[in-house]
C-alpha cells in the first residue's frame, strides 16, 4: 500500500473544473490556482461513487429465522 502524499494529493475545483492541488485549512480546503473552494470528487466521480455504495449496501431488514432452527420445542 502506498503512502499518502501531501504534494500529490488532489482535490476537485469547480472553478478550475479539474483536480488540483489544494491548500488545507480546519474546515475547508482551497484551490491554490483560482482560491475557490474544493471537493474531494468531481460531480460525475461523486455519482459513481454513490452508485458504487448503494449497489452494496444490504437491504435492511431482519433475517427469516430457517425452518427447523431457532425455537426450541418444549415437551
Amino acid at each position: 500500500m502506498e503512502r499518502p502524499d501531501y504534494y500529490s494529493d488532489k482535490k476537485f475545483c469547480d472553478n478550475c473544473n479539474e483536480y488540483v492541488n489544494y491548500l488545507m485549512g480546519l474546515d475547508t480546503s482551497w484551490c491554490v490556482s483560482c482560491g475557490e473552494r474544493v471537493k474531494l470528487y468531481s460531480p460525475d466521480d461523486w455519482d459513481h461513487f454513490r452508485e458504487h455504495l448503494e449497489a452494496r449496501k444490504s437491504r435492511g431488514g431482519r433475517r427469516r429465522p430457517q425452518k427447523g432452527k431457532g425455537k426450541k420445542e418444549s415437551a
